[in-house]
């Protein structure tokens, strides 16, 4: 009867392959301490010659001496040159990141447009002031195309970011006029047929 990889043990590093686990599962049989060791170093020269890209890297040698302690299950009693992975360091998991829980008013134009008009309520009016209205005004507008594609009123933008600043900027649609945007078509990513 056939035997099927499928049926054989599981690989704990595939890429090295049934033949060089085996090679490690036979060093773990050696009761001779200083003949594992030999039996070790040679499985590591056969590691080395697997993936000889592998040599390119800075510490190479730690790798392989690495991979050849989680092939053991860490039970290889050996004499390791270099100091190897422990298994409790193996699975670590990441801490987590704290996010903040800040509340946005309109998520469409997010948090930065809030403090961007926070920052030009804080400033003296001038000519410097009105320049960085203007540019929020735009940037809303473009950002509440981007989430309404069909259309944006300009009375909407100077509503909203008057309400944002709690009245203090107040744009009149007579006396401002904010840009057009066109909602442009991505690339459709198939070339075009030769005549």
């Amino acid at each position: 009867m056939l035997t099927y990889n499928t049926q054989l043990k599981h690989l704990k590093l595939p890429e090295y392959g049934r033949n060089i686990h085996q090679m490690v599962e036979h060093c773990l049989t050696i009761e001779d301490r200083d003949e594992r060791t030999r039996c070790a170093h040679s499985i590591i020269n056969c590691m080395s010659k697997l993936f000889p890209k592998l040599r390119e890297e800075e510490n190479y040698q730690q790798k392989l001496w690495d991979h050849l302690a989680i092939m053991s299950d860490f039970r290889l009693d050996i004499d390791y040159p270099t100091e190897v992975v422990k298994a409790e360091n193996l699975n670590t998991v990441p801490q987590k990141i704290p996010y903040t829980s800040e509340h946005i008013r309109y998520r469409h134009y997010g948090k930065d447009v809030e403090r961007l008009i926070a920052k030009a309520v804080s400033m003296e009016p001038g000519e410097e002031r009105s320049e960085l209205v203007l540019l929020i005004a735009n940037h809303m507008k473009k950002q509440l195309l981007a989430a309404n594609s069909d259309g944006v009123d300009d009375i909407k933008i100077f509503k909203d970011l008057a309400e944002y600043s709690h009245g203090q900027i107040q744009l009149s649609p007579e006396t401002t006029v904010l840009h057009e945007f066109k909602i442009v078509a991505p690339p459709s990513g198939k070339k075009k047929k030769k005549r």
